[in-house]
């Protein structure tokens, strides 16, 4: 579930999902997948959360309870078949990681400032959708293996 909310495992598949794409991170050699994965979140903690990533998942789940409180319900819920809702999740993650993730990223870029405060509002936001998603998914079959315990 986590994946498929990381923009560049749904990117391209002609730089890998951004793999082969070479940029630097502020003065990191580096690749814009490893920026996606690992560094947003590092540069993240260490400049706004004094190094401790439990002070950033806090922060997330404030912003859960109130910033995107109203948003919560849609994320929870697909309209469609349940097997329909990774597709609609990995579409969201293509629409970032064209608006986002390959956005003023191309070979030899040097990714700073700019990018990374544009594009932080955009991983936090996905890790909570990530977990919201994932909670209901185990909310949904831990109900279900319930109701067949109790049918026996």
């Amino acid at each position: 579930m986590a994946d498929v909310h990381q923009p560049l495992h749904v990117g391209f598949t002609g730089d890998l999902g951004g793999t082969i794409l070479k940029v630097r991170w502020y003065r990191k050699k580096t690749n814009l997948h490893h920026v996606w994965d690992t560094l947003i979140i590092d540069t993240a903690v260490k400049t706004f959360y004094g190094s401790d990533l439990s002070t950033m998942v806090r922060a997330i789940q404030r912003n859960i309870t109130d910033a995107w409180s109203s948003d919560i319900a849609s994320w929870k819920s697909c309209r469609h078949h349940d097997r329909v809702c990774p597709n609609l999740y990995a579409a969201e993650s293509v629409r970032l990681a064209c608006n986002f993730a390959y956005k003023n990223a191309t070979p030899g870029s040097i990714l700073e400032d700019d990018y990374f405060l544009s594009r932080l509002p955009v991983v936090e936001k996905r890790l909570a959708q990530g977990g919201i998603r994932l909670a209901a998914v185990l909310n949904q079959l831990l109900n279900f293996e319930v109701k067949i315990g109790q049918s026996l």
